[in-house]
């Protein structure tokens, strides 16, 4: 089995904010974020100045609706939200739909949204802006930055791929009738890193 069997997965971190007009809705909202494969690493319900607003949409400043959107956004309370999945930040921008949006389209803007404005959520647009965005939402939170791709496959190659290999080829052998509980079970006790029973006395692997 080559490098190409194995799919590659980028965790991603983005901020999702569940905007005034759409605030009774919320509960719907989180439940279509989780059916969509999306952790939701932490929220919380805030209401934001007219001048939070303005720091948060910085790249706005200038523009003709910056002042309602500023309004808008400090008008009531929004639900800030951290996601985490494999291309968060890509796959969540999908699934919102652009900024305008038409009854017609299929996405959660056009759902929940009632005009170009008010359009009901809000999804960062990049690495950078999101990271800027959890920040400023939840000042407490320490980012860490994520492994580069070439950092997780040595890692994966180093410490995974070996074993993981052995125990999908005895699941092969074996086709239990609960393969992933199986295959837990055999990674348990064939962790290369577990403590060795050498007759009768347990010694820990070097």
């Amino acid at each position: 089995m080559d490098n190409a069997s194995f799919p590659r997965i980028h965790v991603e971190r983005t901020l999702a904010l569940i905007k005034p007009d759409a605030i009774k809705k919320s509960e719907e909202i989180e439940d279509i974020i989780l059916r969509k494969g999306f952790s939701i690493l932490q929220k919380r319900k805030l209401q934001m100045t007219p001048e939070q607003c303005s720091d948060f949409y910085t790249e706005h400043y200038g523009k003709l609706n910056f002042p309602s959107l500023t309004a808008y956004m400090s008008s009531g309370p929004v639900i800030a939200l951290t996601l985490a999945r494999d291309n968060a930040i890509a796959y969540w921008k999908s699934i919102i739909g652009p900024p305008k949006v038409t009854k017609t389209m299929e996405c959660l803007r056009a759902k929940y949204g009632t005009s170009d404005l008010q359009n009901a959520l809000h999804g960062s647009k990049s690495f950078h802006a999101a990271a800027r965005e959890i920040k400023f939402m939840f000042p407490t939170t320490m980012i860490e930055p994520f492994p580069t791709k070439e950092e997780t496959e040595e890692y994966l190659s180093r410490y995974v791929k070996q074993t993981l290999l052995h125990g999908l080829t005895e699941l092969c052998k074996h086709k239990p009738l609960n393969p992933c509980v199986w295959l837990a079970d055999w990674l348990i006790k064939n962790n290369p890193n577990g403590p060795q029973i050498c007759d009768g006395v347990v010694e820990q692997a070097k």
